[in-house]
């Protein structure tokens, strides 16, 4: 089964960049050589890993890059989206940790030398444990903590990064860390998700001034998530249920990048659940970026709810992945057009789509038919956007390998690449091979 794109299609040609994307505490593994992160001590709590799993060992990439190099260059593609571990490579007083700035500069050498773009991402949600002990995001000092690493990191590193993006997914630190508490560090309070998402969006900001200081050549920017909201059918109430549950999950985190402000949803919030803004912050955080990552995976359906003023729906009898996400690539079209008229946005990169199926081992080969499919129905839902007059430049399968998946443990497989934990021998799925055969075939 292959990938296919119409011949006429901007992402065939060589301009358009084709990827592959993982981050640092699903995949590295080595956790004695790096300082405890606030993923260590949430897998450590009972009751939070649905397998009772950690991160430790993972697909053991710190000791496995090279083979894992190799790997990613046998798939043809343009370039390699990696996050860096900022418990590796910051030790507790705040110095540099040579041995893991070591490590990166061997990875992105070896990239280089394969002809392999590095895509940079500061922070992908591993934050130091011993920062988290002093308030962590709820802290406004974490966010210079922030922009001092990237001071560091990013002289370190030198002239091998092609593109930096500051966080990955600002949504899933701040709510599902600190507001509804199934992520790291767990915490449950609509104050603490608000405020940890600010505090973010700041240390975005901050790290976007050193970025366009001290690496103007690469693209700098930032990935955000978005789960389109729609309305369970046309009658007002539950439309205005939608349009605010969107404010609230997603135009939160986008709407202060460009219009200097949050959504109207703020004024609905008790005041004590409401941010603290110090003057001058959206100047910061409202930093040209060179380009805005989209990940996207699934869409989201409400409802008006009395007490909670929208509720979201399960839906039933829909295709889904083997997380019980909706499959629905007409909501990616949508989300790309919607954006690119409602804000003045730099170029659009995908940095992660893909699904979890419950792949199978037989005969030493995975069949996923059914990633081919979400896969094929995905990339033309971009190539639509496209066509309405997107610009969108990049695409980044996600993910590169079956990884620990966050608070499914290692029970949920996202890869093109199967790994097999005990032995950590990577086998590429038949959806690897086909888009292999896609990005070469251009």
């Amino acid at each position: 089964m292959k990938l296919t794109l119409p011949a006429n299609s901007r992402m065939l040609s060589k301009q358009f960049t084709f990827g592959v994307a993982t981050a640092s505490f699903q995949i590295e593994g080595g956790a004695d050589t790096r300082l405890p992160c606030i993923w260590d001590t949430f897998c450590a709590t009972p009751g939070k890993i649905r397998d009772a799993s950690d991160g430790r060992q993972a697909c053991e990439h710190v000791k496995l890059w090279q083979d894992d190099i190799e790997l990613i260059s046998s798939l043809g593609v343009d370039a390699y989206r990696l996050s860096i571990s900022w418990p590796r490579v910051i030790k507790q007083d705040g110095s540099l940790n040579q041995q893991g700035v070591d490590f990166y500069i061997q990875l992105l050498d070896g990239l280089i030398a394969k002809g392999i773009k590095p895509f940079v991402t500061l922070y992908h949600w591993d934050l130091p444990q011993h920062i988290e002990d002093n308030g962590g995001w709820l802290n406004r000092q974490t966010a210079y903590l922030f922009q001092d690493y990237v001071a560091k990191i990013v002289e370190a590193l030198g002239d091998r990064v092609h593109s930096y993006a500051t966080f990955n997914e600002p949504f899933c630190s701040a709510f599902l860390g600190y507001e509804v508490g199934i992520h790291a560090p767990g915490l449950a309070k609509v104050a603490y998700g608000r405020q940890a998402a600010h505090h973010i969006l700041l240390a975005h900001g901050l790290a976007m001034q050193v970025l366009q200081k001290q690496s103007p050549n690469t693209l700098n920017g930032i990935v955000l998530n978005f789960t389109p909201c729609y309305s369970i059918d046309d009658q007002s109430v539950n439309i205005t249920a939608a349009k605010k549950a969107d404010e609230y999950m997603n135009q939160w985190y986008i709407k202060p990048l460009f219009d200097a402000c949050y959504p109207d949803i703020i004024h609905d919030l008790a005041p004590s659940d409401r941010p603290v803004i110090e003057q001058g912050d959206f100047d910061i955080i409202g930093q040209k970026l060179d380009f805005l990552g989209i990940n996207f995976y699934t869409r989201a359906v409400y409802q008006a709810d009395a007490e909670t003023i929208y509720h979201q729906v399960d839906m039933l009898d829909v295709p889904k992945t083997d997380i019980g996400w909706e499959i629905y690539p007409q909501a990616f079209t949508d989300l790309l057009v919607s954006l690119n008229k409602q804000y003045p946005l730099p170029p659009m990169m995908i940095t992660e789509n893909g699904a979890a199926m419950a792949d199978k081992m037989v005969n030493g080969q995975v069949n996923d038919l059914d990633r081919i499919e979400y896969y094929q129905s995905h990339l033309n839902a971009v190539n639509n956007a496209i066509e309405q007059g997107v610009n969108v430049v990049g695409y980044f399968a996600w993910s590169l390998m079956d990884n620990f998946e966050w608070a499914e443990g290692y029970l949920k497989r996202f890869g093109i690449v199967y790994v097999d934990y005990p032995t950590q021998k990577r086998t590429i799925k038949a959806s690897g091979l086909a888009y292999r055969d896609l990005v070469t075939s251009r």
